[in-house]
């Protein structure tokens, strides 16, 4: 019966989350990614604990799934490769924490406890990611039971604590102007005479800040990857502050640190010209990006999410490896051709979604859309979008790829800038290539310079190290003349002029030749003191001496600390004039 309930729930688990990865949701520990990720271990942990299957499996379905449902549903047969590596990274990720979960409930069994106390459980759950019901089902084969009622106020503690962290208090709208429009504008002007049709104080972590509503909006609100807009509204009197603005319900509500004194009189807002600039640029140049990207890397490239701002461009998608120089420098060739090509914008702002897909828009990660949408078009870069853009490609001036790397199993997210950011990093870069090339007298190639100094540095340091060993050689031979004999044991304390790797290497040469050997050997080389301790082996076990435990008590003198084995240890200080106080003590312990 077990094993039929494990068959049912992998069978409805998969197609779910088969089905999720491929509309754009990936597993996450927030939000909707979430409840994909619990689904996706609940799958899992069924297999491990009723199927005996201890190895990830469940991509293998993903196969089986596409074979029944591909042909009608056509994204899942378009993304099977990218649902099967998510699927498989995360299964590898939660069978390493099944193991160790296990592992760290059997280790608490054994101490015979009566009950596993709900501390323990929360302690799997939250530290490990180990699912409650798991350490129940574990703790009944055991005949024992979870203590819940602990568990449950650990988890409504935490839950607490993360909804007051961004919880907003707000208050009830006050409304100024009944039955008047709130539009946006901002398409086509970031300024204009405005009214407040209504506002609300807001707290949030403890600060109060207020929302308030135009008749007539320049403001951007934040959406679509795109951040909101920033600017002022004036009316003569005063000016205010708006330093975010984002949609809720319809309407564009905009952020300010306080209220206008008059708050029924005309203002004039404005947005940041040069902030709404900048983003206007990255955001179009994600547009060209993503084009590019499905042009040279292939048509499973999809994006997956985005963040566009004023200083820089983000962008997530679906790519399998890491990609090449290459692949990044023709990426860059492309997008600044496309920019120098000075392509114009074609705006749609009402087309009815079908059109729109008919003349190849791409719908964008994370957005729903209604049966009239806006695209946007430079040339053959075709989306739909509801952001802030250029007129014409020329516009974004340049672009630049500042990294790339992977976030996700299948998801790989690049940065870039573009506009002045670019021009900004490339005077950057050529400053410091100028600086280079006169440190290196301005060779023809900065390269080879560079390969030549690298080739020559390894050689003098292999010339260096032959010195330092000559000279711990040297040294060695004149320490053994300064060795003491007392009771048998052969004593040699002083201060030497070598580093802390020369001092470990005359060290050891001692021991080897010298039996019955108490060492301390002290330095301040570079000003900065240190104290090795060396016991030969059988002292450490006839006399109960402790290198590590000596080490540390020297070193207080010289206002240090360290430690390390019974039979060798160190210790660093900032207080060379207590070094000599240090040996001093060392020469008292034998």
């Amino acid at each position: 019966q077990k094993k039929d309930i494990a068959f049912r729930v992998i069978v409805d688990h998969i197609r779910a989350i088969s089905f999720s990865i491929a509309d754009g949701q990936l597993p996450s520990n927030t939000g909707a990614g979430y409840v994909i990720r619990r689904i996706l271990r609940r799958a899992v942990r069924y297999g491990y604990s009723f199927l005996d299957l201890k190895k990830p499996f469940l991509y293998q379905l993903v196969g089986v799934l596409n074979e029944t449902l591909g042909e009608q549903f056509v994204e899942l047969d378009k993304q099977q490769q990218l649902i099967e590596k998510v699927i498989y990274e995360e299964e590898q990720s939660f069978l390493s924490t099944l193991e160790k979960g296990i592992q760290l409930f059997e280790n608490y069994t054994q101490q015979n406890p009566k009950t596993i106390s709900g501390d323990f459980a929360f302690e799997l759950y939250d530290t490990f990611g180990f699912p409650i019901d798991l350490t129940q089902l574990l703790a009944i084969e055991k005949n024992l039971k979870v203590d819940m009622e602990v568990f449950e106020a650990n988890l409504k503690t935490q839950k607490d604590r993360s909804r007051n962290a961004s919880k907003i208090d707000a208050q009830d709208w006050v409304e100024l102007l009944k039955d008047e429009k709130e539009e946006f504008i901002g398409y086509d002007y970031n300024e204009a005479k405005i009214k407040i049709t209504r506002y609300r104080k807001v707290n949030q972590k403890g600060k109060d800040f207020y929302q308030l509503v135009f008749n007539l909006s320049p403001f951007y609100p934040e959406g679509g990857g795109q951040v909101g807009d920033t600017g002022f509204i004036d009316n003569g009197e005063e000016k205010i502050e708006v330093f975010d603005t984002k949609k809720e319900n319809n309407l564009i509500i905009h952020f300010t640190d306080k209220l206008p004194k008059n708050l029924k009189s005309d203002f004039n807002a404005e947005v940041s010209k040069k902030k709404r600039k900048l983003t206007a640029a990255n955001h179009s140049a994600t547009h060209l990006l993503h084009e590019t990207l499905r042009t040279v890397l292939g048509l499973h490239v999809e994006q997956k999410g985005s963040l566009v701002n004023s200083e820089y461009l983000r962008f997530d998608f679906s790519h399998f490896q890491k990609l090449t120089f290459d692949e990044i420098r023709e990426i860059e060739s492309k997008v600044n051709a496309k920019i120098r090509a000075n392509i114009p914008l074609n705006e749609e702002r009402t087309i009815p979604l079908e059109e729109a897909r008919s003349k190849g828009a791409m719908a964008l990660f994370g957005e729903k859309y209604g049966d009239v949408v806006r695209m946007i078009q430079f040339g053959t870069s075709v989306e739909l979008c509801g952001g802030i853009h250029v007129q014409a490609t020329g516009e974004i001036g340049l672009f630049k790829i500042v990294s790339e790397g992977a976030v996700a199993a299948g998801i790989r997210r690049i940065e870039a800038i573009s506009s002045e950011r670019a021009l900004d990093l490339f005077f950057e870069q050529n400053d410091m290539i100028q600086e280079l090339k006169s440190k290196l007298k301005n060779p023809k190639n900065i390269g080879s310079a560079i390969e030549n100094l690298q080739v020559e540095n390894s050689s003098l340091q292999k010339e260096l190290e032959s010195f330092k060993a000559k000279a711990a050689g040297s040294l060695k031979d004149d320490l053994l003349k300064k060795v003491i004999a007392k009771d048998g044991i052969q004593i040699l304390i002083e201060e030497v002029d070598l580093d802390a790797a020369g001092i470990k290497n005359v060290a050891f040469q001692l021991k080897a030749e010298v039996n019955n050997l108490f060492m301390v050997l002290g330095t301040k080389k570079d000003a900065k003191p240190s104290l090795t301790v060396l016991i030969s082996d059988n002292l450490v076990e006839e006399k109960d001496w402790n290198a590590g435990t000596i080490v540390r008590n020297l070193a207080k003198h010289i206002q240090g600390g360290g430690g390390g084995q019974a039979f060798f240890a160190t210790a660093g200080g900032k207080n060379p004039d207590g070094l000599a106080k240090a040996l001093e003590e060392a020469r008292g312990l034998v």
